[in-house]
């Protein structure tokens, strides 16, 4: 997959607070945009792409509430992916995603499902370092 923005040509955006409740809500707006999208939930790639997304939403709102009263949700999906992003403006980046079998709490329980379901992991900076993305791909 290539990443462009055609290759993934359903899309859905969601701004929340940083704070406990958006995990909930991150998590049922998921739902229902995937089986919108004709991805229902017995789709192999819902269940790693909820919990994935509610490991990372969750760290935005543990660590990241301090410095990012806000965090930003994106689901796209094309004919064979899925991908998820979660981004807020704390500076703090952790680099890459664990690699699975690392001990670096929350990221490495993501790149632990991730790899497990055959997806990439990737933390992108924002341009000017005051925030970051983590951006989940899985196959569908």
């Amino acid at each position: 997959m290539s990443g462009r923005d055609d290759t993934l040509p359903l899309r859905h955006v969601l701004t929340v607070p940083t704070v406990p409740a958006s995990v909930r809500l991150v998590r049922e707006t998921a739902e229902m945009t995937f089986a919108e999208w004709g991805i229902g939930a017995s789709h192999p790639a819902v269940g790693p792409a909820l919990l994935v997304l509610s490991e990372l939403v969750t760290n935005s709102v543990r660590h990241a509430a301090v410095t990012s009263a806000s965090l930003t949700v994106t689901f796209a999906s094309g004919t064979s992916a899925l991908a998820l992003a979660v981004h807020d403006r704390h500076p703090y980046h952790p680099g890459i995603c664990a690699v699975p079998g690392d001990d670096r709490g929350g990221l490495a329980a993501v790149a632990e499902v991730t790899a497990s379901s055959g997806g990439t992991c990737v933390v992108r900076r924002d341009a000017d370092g005051g925030g970051k993305a983590v951006w989940i791909t899985l196959p569908l």
